[in-house]
């Protein structure tokens, strides 16, 4: 049996306690590199083979869980965040269902609600914004372009993934895309982890913001007026007005 699991954003105690579990019980690990924290390998059973995927290819990949499973072994696949984002996960489960090795997925905390975390951040601010798009620039993973950064034209939240080393293409996409220089941004480095670095900005300043601190990668970048979180409106959810079942 073969299980993708979420490690969580970085911070080793937010891996699920179902995540922790099968990790525990696996007979072979294989990890998404410097992207997982380490510590949650601490605590795999005595013998588990431990794979860094960062060395192999998606072929090496395939063919350790293959020859596991002809073993009787469980093998683990462990991706960082949330393995539904951005985790190259469905052209393994491909190879999969051609070999009719069975497989299941244990989600994880995914980095954009750890970056949330670390600026105290509420994405859906009542009349500020109700929509969260989650999207990435361009680089070596081409984007469609219906999706670029610009065609989206919402002024909705945005969180990016994969684009702190863009940031000056970055901006000049938001602008088109309808964004102002000042609106407020922010770029979280490695969030939830021990280095973890937030710094709030606007759409004008993301690169010199980055620039200034030495964040080229592993940053999410997130823009719209909920990272301000002023001039919100109280939710509903508690509100005297409204009785339960309605709110």
């Amino acid at each position: 049996m073969v299980y993708f699991v979420g490690a969580g954003p970085g911070a080793e105690d937010l891996i699920t306690v179902r995540g922790e579990r099968l990790l525990k019980e696996a007979q072979v690990v294989i990890y998404a590199g410097s992207l997982v924290n380490p510590e949650l390998l601490k605590g795999v059973r005595e013998g588990c083979e431990v794979y860094n995927s960062a060395y192999m290819t998606l072929e090496e990949v395939m063919e350790t869980i293959i020859e596991a499973e002809k073993k009787g072994r469980m093998t683990v696949r462990l991706h960082t965040g949330d393995p539904c984002l951005y985790g190259a996960v469905r052209e393994q489960m491909d190879i999969l269902d051609r070999e009719g090795i069975p497989y299941e997925s244990c989600p994880g905390v995914s980095s954009f609600c750890g970056a949330a975390a670390a600026l105290n951040l509420e994405y859906t601010l009542p009349d500020v914004s109700q929509s969260v798009v989650i999207t990435r620039m361009e680089g070596r993973t081409p984007v469609p372009g219906r999706e670029s950064v610009r065609a989206f034209e919402h002024g909705a939240t945005m969180v990016l993934f994969l684009s702190a080393g863009l940031l000056k293409e970055l901006a000049e996409q938001l602008l088109l895309g309808g964004f102002k220089e000042d609106t407020p941004a922010a770029i979280v480095y490695k969030a939830t982890w021990p280095e973890e670095e937030s710094h709030i900005c606007t759409v004008g300043t993301l690169k010199e913001t980055a620039e200034k601190y030495g964040i080229t990668k592993t940053a999410l970048i997130i823009v719209g007026e909920a990272v301000r979180h002023r001039q919100y409106q109280r939710s509903k959810l508690s509100d005297p007005g409204f009785s339960t079942g309605v709110r």
